[in-house]
């Protein structure tokens, strides 16, 4: 299976923004999810979209963090505003799987989001 591709990481400032990109092409009509992990901690998942465009973030991004995506660009988004230093984590895109929907559980490689105080 084609693996997701995240970009957009990157270094700012608490209270700065970022957009993280993950081309999934081929495979836009799954389900998809964002999660962030820190060395020595699980993966978590911080949002999630449904091939129906339904979508939510877990309560400690709510209002921060937006997961969106464009078909045409084959793309799913997270769009991270007011960021934190708590968000300092390497961000992952993950393709849920679906075997009714063909779609292949896969990771991406990451990128790293680092947020200074």
């Amino acid at each position: 299976q084609v693996q997701p591709v995240e970009s957009g990481g990157g270094s700012v400032q608490a209270g700065g923004s970022l957009r993280l990109s993950c081309q999934v092409s081929g495979y836009m009509d799954c389900d998809y999810g964002w999660y962030r992990q820190v060395p020595v901690k699980d993966r978590d998942i911080v949002c999630s979209i449904e091939r129906d465009n339904s979508a939510g973030c877990t309560d400690s991004v709510k209002g921060r963090f937006t997961i969106s995506k464009d078909n045409a660009r084959n793309t799913i988004y997270l769009t991270m505003k007011n960021l934190k230093p708590e968000d300092t984590a390497m961000y992952y895109c993950k393709r849920h799987a679906a075997v009714f929907y063909q779609c292949p559980s896969s990771w991406g490689q990451g990128t790293q989001v680092t947020v200074s105080s």
